[in-house]
């Protein structure tokens, strides 16, 4: 599949922190000359240079541009970040990610869903859980509620890809607004069962609601994943 401009203009600017061209601690090309030597728009570059903030690459001061981050010593390769609103293809490659369906209806919500999602009781939504691989293995466990009428024609075919794609590309949905809580659990049965967790595992479970721009809430769900798996983080910058 077609590749998103941004995520080529990403992956060039990191390859050039990766061999120097862009040395630790300057600052990057501002972002209309970027966009001018890329042949891409001023929007497409902020938009990749706001996913490798989120990575922890590099990092914005006010009136001052982009600066080049340098290494991080507690930076982990599990890491993700804590504040996108990407999906997991997205974030770490269409041919790593892979996922299996274990349920798929749609039911009428019952009343903490009905709170979370803003919807009356006889307002359907999708019941979706989904078990996500990373290179074929057992990854995370995401259980998805959305409304049906605001995704309308969810299929298995979007469910074995990816529901973010479809969202945004075929609905032109924008999300705008997330709301996240990340805790400790214990393994349950699921996890057991398809995070191959044993049963004292610690889980790290990430609950959320999104928002669409119009202040409708879309999608609520938790995603666990074994301790060992999959770290949240953030990048936060202050000037002074």
């Amino acid at each position: 599949m077609h590749e998103a401009k941004y995520l080529k203009v990403a992956r060039i600017i990191q390859n050039r922190i990766k061999d120097g061209t862009y040395k630790t601690q300057t600052p990057l090309p501002d972002q209309e000359a970027l966009a001018k030597e890329l042949g891409v728009s001023r929007l497409t570059v902020k938009k990749a240079l706001d996913g490798l903030e989120r990575k922890g690459l590099v990092y914005k001061q006010s009136g001052l541009g982009t600066f080049v981050l340098g290494d991080i010593p507690i930076k982990e390769s599990n890491d993700a970040a804590a504040n996108g609103f990407f999906g997991l293809q997205e974030e770490l490659g269409r041919d790593h990610i892979s996922s299996e369906v274990l349920h798929f209806t749609i039911d009428f919500p019952d009343e903490n869903i009905q709170k979370n999602l803003r919807i009356k009781n006889n307002e359907p939504v999708y019941n979706i859980l989904r078990l996500r691989r990373y290179d074929k293995k057992p990854f995370i466990l995401e259980h998805t509620y959305m409304p049906v009428k605001l995704v309308p024609n969810l299929d298995y075919v979007i469910l074995n890809d990816s529901i973010y794609e479809y969202l945004h590309k075929q609905l032109k949905l924008k999300f705008s607004v997330a709301y996240r809580k990340i805790k400790a659990a214990k393994a349950d049965q699921w996890d057991q069962e398809f995070l191959k967790a044993k049963k004292d595992d610690p889980i790290l479970e990430l609950e959320q609601i999104i928002w669409l721009s119009n202040g409708q809430p879309i999608e609520y769900s938790t995603s666990r994943n074994r301790f060992n798996e999959r770290n949240y983080v953030v990048l936060e910058t202050k000037s002074f």
